[in-house]
């Protein structure tokens, strides 16, 4: 069937189903020996333009449109101080990319990723960061394939074990 990825606004009921849907995989499934699951959402509004986007993949077919992947990007600070130069990198950062069980293994995290890339780029970013925990092997297999390389921590995620860099311009 055909995948259509979509920016839609942080309020549909979709951007909802599949976040908690993530987040409850997430809880669930995240290692017993790194502690417990932070179950954390970033704040809407930070996945507004021109500040960010969100997008949501729907399998479309005659009957409608089913979302089974999403993914947001938001502008984050360029440096730990959060006091911007002209001359800083233009950060932006990849947040909550997932796919539902349905829709893994058919290309839906690739493009998640390349609306949220496409959109980086749209928005001035000189480059994509993200975040992520070693024990999704999948997902860093993907990041690396992307050309994504590990960089040092840029924030405080307690479910984070990996961070990575992308320029992106």
């Amino acid at each position: 069937m055909p995948l259509q990825v979509r920016s839609v606004p942080t309020d549909a009921p979709e951007v909802d189903a599949l976040l908690d849907a993530y987040l409850d995989e997430r809880e669930a499934t995240f290692p017993s020996a790194q502690g417990s699951y932070s179950r954390k959402r970033t704040p809407a509004v930070e996945f507004t333009a021109p500040n960010g986007v969100f997008v949501v993949a729907y399998e479309v077919d005659e009957d409608g449109a089913l979302p089974i992947g999403c993914g947001g990007l938001r502008r984050i600070a360029a440096r730990a101080d959060g006091d911007a130069t002209p001359d800083d990198d233009a950060r932006f950062e990849v947040k909550h990319v997932y796919v539902s069980p349905a829709g893994r293994g058919r290309g839906v995290a690739t493009a998640v990723m390349d609306a949220l890339e496409g959109a980086a780029r749209d928005l001035g970013a000189t480059s994509v960061v993200l975040d992520t925990n070693d024990s999704l092997v999948a997902a860093g297999a993907m990041y690396r394939s992307r050309g994504y390389e590990r960089t040092a921590a840029f924030n405080e995620n307690p479910n984070a074990t990996a961070w990575y860099c992308k320029p992106v311009r």
